[in-house]
């Protein structure tokens, strides 16, 4: 017999409004990290990374060989990637930001590829310029005409400039105006005599660091 009387509904499980609530949740969140800029720069980070090269700069300047001085601005390179790296994730998980996914992985994507070359042409002048006897030629004399210690602070200005560059195109406007400062001193590094490379280097890796990670903690954390 027909009856006006709705039909009755089953009441459905409170899981699936929960399940549809929380994926809501994730797609938007994805979505946010997917448009949203990456804030997990470091700046205290990037000011101990600064204190650091001043530290290397001053040694290298006293070496004897440019095999020696390689070897001090290899093992600033190794400690500023540790720092850095620790920062990063540090600030990342105390923010929340995701660090690789979304912006955090555009990030490291946009600085990996010319770290990478860096470290190529390192060793690629490192194996044009070896001696018979596997050291490098002592810096006096003849020394500014070693491409290692001519070329390399420029190129190393230059490509890590890039990198924080189109790294930064993904973060705040601090860190892409700091790769730009990056490679202007590259440029003039390459340019200026030999002699110079270590105050470029020091200017570079640790002036710009030391002001710039300090703007970064104060504009946007530490």
């Amino acid at each position: 017999m027909p009856s006006d009387r709705p039909a009755l509904r089953r009441h459905e499980p409170a899981v699936a409004h929960d399940a549809a609530a929380a994926s809501s949740l994730r797609f938007i969140r994805e979505t946010m990290a997917r448009t949203g800029t990456f804030t997990a720069v470091p700046g205290w980070g990037g000011v101990a990374m600064g204190a650091t090269a001043v530290v290397a700069a001053a040694v290298a300047s006293r070496q004897p060989t440019v095999s020696e001085w390689l070897t001090v601005w290899t093992a600033e390179a190794l400690v500023g990637l540790v720092i850095g790296a620790w920062a990063t994730a540090a600030k990342a998980r105390k923010g929340g930001a995701p660090l690789l996914s979304g912006q955090g992985r555009k990030f490291l994507l946009g600085l990996l590829p010319a770290l990478l070359v860096g470290v190529a042409l390192t060793l690629a002048v490192y194996a044009y310029e070896v001696g018979a006897t596997g050291e490098y030629f002592a810096r006096g004399g003849a020394a500014d005409a070693v491409a290692s210690y001519r070329l390399l602070p420029g190129l190393w200005l230059l490509l890590y400039g890039a990198g924080v560059a189109s790294a930064g195109m993904f973060s705040v406007r601090l860190v892409p105006l700091m790769g730009t400062l990056f490679m202007l001193t590259g440029a003039l590094a390459l340019l200026a005599p030999a002699a110079w490379g270590n105050v470029f280097m020091g200017a570079g890796f640790g002036g710009l660091h030391l002001v710039f990670g300090a703007l970064i903690a104060r504009r946007h954390g530490g």
